[in-house]
């Protein structure tokens, strides 16, 4: 079997990598238009269990990874100058270069060398392929080819953000909401290596405007940034990588192929980042692709298969981060809470987590939060 993969991140690495372990004499080819060293970004997060879905069916690649991640079990989350920690809210993080370069070994070692540097502006140059797995992430060249044939929608979160990193090292995944005489502003920030950390900046369509960010240089609006947060990061400077300013693209697809041709990862679907699943979902969906096409050899029927099992987690997960998106399209109104209402209304945002697994997750949190909701109710 040929098998072209249009996409050098996780999902199309792990893809290529599975895949030609299990059957070696495939040919796969895989095209990614950046330099091998290129990424965008700093770190990525996973929620608890990290790699563990993995551990099953590939523990040496979870065997690779999990010495390069930074852990922790609490989230913190500071407003006005006060914190309160949710305890046994697992996380864990890897930067993203790291974990490429360790998915770019591995897909090596099993004989497939990945063509850097080279763009696919058509799907007609890849004629004479059995499979093409779209791996291309958020601006799809397949996808944007096929539409209709896909059933592709794209929309956009009214909200901007930027990604930054930092050397300032946090202890536990953080949350910090401030509040301007122009707006609020609410920073997600991770460590993803002991000197490293992510720092991503969000604020309102209407800060932003009032901001006037639009008009402002990648170096000018770091400095506003900067100036915004000077003491979570405590003398620290942030650093840019592409920093620009966007609004979070929401990709689905109600088809999942068209011909031979498939999509994975963000060039099917994407999970604002507020969940930290965006990667998991793309190797997942290179896991589900490969199990599928193993269990029924005729292609069409595989990736029908593949579509059918995958989706309804998919479609769960996506609705879960849509709900939390909309909680922070809304968050400066959050801010009017107090610290522990305001909390509680963050943990919950997505409609998952209620009163009785909250305790069993998070006592210390929890036990904080009904102490305060008692004091108030007795004054």
């Amino acid at each position: 079997m040929r098998i072209a993969v249009i996409g050098g991140g996780p999902g199309g690495l792990y893809f290529a990598y599975l895949w030609k372990k299990r059957h070696p004499e495939a040919q796969i080819d895989l095209f990614e238009q950046n330099p091998a060293g290129a990424t965008w970004g700093f770190g990525v997060v996973f929620s608890e269990q990290a790699l563990e879905f993995l551990r099953a069916d590939d523990p040496d690649t979870v065997d690779a990874i999990a010495p390069r991640m930074e852990s922790w079990k609490n989230i913190t989350l500071n407003l006005r100058g006060e914190s309160v920690e949710i305890d046994g809210v697992g996380f864990s993080s890897i930067g993203r270069l790291d974990l490429l370069k360790i998915l770019q070994a591995r897909v090596r070692a099993v004989g497939v060398e990945p063509r850097y540097d080279t763009t696919i502006r058509s799907v007609d140059e890849l004629d004479g392929y059995d499979l093409i797995v779209a791996a291309d992430g958020l601006n799809s060249l397949v996808r944007r080819s096929f539409e209709t044939e896909f059933g592709a929608s794209v929309s956009h979160s009214t909200n901007k953000f930027a990604w930054y990193g930092t050397s300032k090292r946090f202890e536990t995944l953080s949350q910090t909401f401030v509040q301007t005489g122009l707006g609020a502003f609410n920073a997600h920030h991770y460590r993803y290596a002991p000197d490293m950390s992510t720092f991503l900046v969000e604020c309102d369509s209407a800060t932003w405007q009032r901001y006037g960010f639009a008009d402002k240089t990648i170096e000018q609006s770091q400095a506003i940034c900067e100036q915004v947060f000077a003491s979570t990061l405590d003398g620290h400077r942030l650093v840019s990588n592409k920093s620009v300013w966007r609004n979070f693209p929401w990709i689905w697809n109600e088809r999942w192929s068209f011909g031979n041709m498939v999509l994975i990862g963000d060039a099917l679907h994407s999970a604002h980042f507020s969940i930290g699943s965006g990667t998991r979902l793309a190797i997942e969906d290179a896991i589900a692709l490969v199990k599928a096409m193993e269990a029924v050899t005729d292609i069409p029927a595989a990736l029908e298969r593949y579509q059918s099992e995958r989706k309804p987690i998919v479609q769960k997960l996506v609705k879960a981060a849509r709900t939390s998106a909309d909680w922070y399209e809304k968050f400066p109104e959050h801010m009017q809470l107090g610290l522990m209402d305001f909390a509680y209304c963050y943990i919950t945002r997505s409609g998952r987590i209620d009163d009785i697994r909250l305790r069993a997750m998070s006592p210390a949190f929890m036990a904080r939060y009904e102490a305060s909701r008692q004091h108030e109710a007795s004054r």
